[in-house]
């Protein structure tokens, strides 16, 4: 006994679904150990002062969002691959509260986006003020991310004078090449602007695993369908 198409299609997805959830994971797991471990950095989570600063709570984060984005990937992965029920059914809780939570976090950042714009420019600017101390090429990593993400550069934009336009995107057109955007000024005006977007973001995102959730409703229904129909044909023959 097989799953049938639709069955067979949900535990593919699934499959897909766990492959992609696992990539961003391993990055934001990986990129919130290196800030939090390097050399550069360690220092600022050993100043009680500091422990509630936007740097320090962004890789907090970091930390506990692609630690747990890891873990529903153990149990999807493990229980889609295997067709186990009992895995499947943890997946499914977690991914139910991550869902909600994702949606809950769309509309904050939504309904708070002043204070979720200043905040993350915070943290752009602790990165950036790291980096320019250090040099970390972790550090630089991150900041040529955000520069090519937002299209801004440093904390001034001003090519002759900034530090780290070595990791900011080409200017588009002659007046870029000498002031980009600032990115501090960038993200706050994005949360502004673009709250909706921002909003849409994560709650499309929840969409996503909500679609996952259905899919693994439906494979549960299919394996404990073909449970019960193995146990009568046991129970028959024997």
């Amino acid at each position: 006994m097989a799953l049938d198409g639709c069955g067979l299609l949900c535990k593919y997805i699934l499959i897909l679904f766990n492959i992609l959830f696992a990539v961003v994971g391993f990055a934001f797991l990986g990129l919130g150990l290196w800030l939090r471990f390097s050399e550069s950095t360690r220092g600022i989570f050993q100043v009680e002062m500091l422990n509630s600063s936007a740097f320090v709570i962004g890789v907090t984060v970091l930390i506990a969002l692609g630690t747990v984005m890891l873990i529903v990937v153990a149990f999807g992965d493990y229980g889609a691959c295997n067709e186990k029920r009992s895995a499947l059914q943890v997946f499914s809780v977690l991914v139910a509260f991550l869902a909600i939570a994702e949606i809950a976090v769309g509309v904050f950042a939504y309904s708070s986006r002043d204070r979720v714009g200043m905040s993350i420019g915070e943290f752009y600017t602790s990165l950036y003020t790291l980096y320019v101390s250090s040099g970390d090429p972790g550090i630089a990593i991150t900041l040529t991310f955000f520069h090519n993400t937002l299209h801004c550069c440093g904390v001034t934009g001003v090519s002759l004078i900034e530090i780290v336009k070595h990791t900011c995107p080409k200017p588009n057109g002659f007046m870029e090449s000498i002031v980009m955007p600032n990115c501090p000024v960038t993200i706050v005006k994005l949360f502004d602007t673009k709250a909706p977007l921002v909003m849409g973001i994560f709650i499309g995102t929840g969409a996503l695993l909500i679609t996952a959730l259905v899919c693994t409703s439906i494979l549960l229904k299919q394996l404990k369908r073909l449970h019960q129909d193995m146990t009568a044909y046991y129970s028959t023959v024997y």
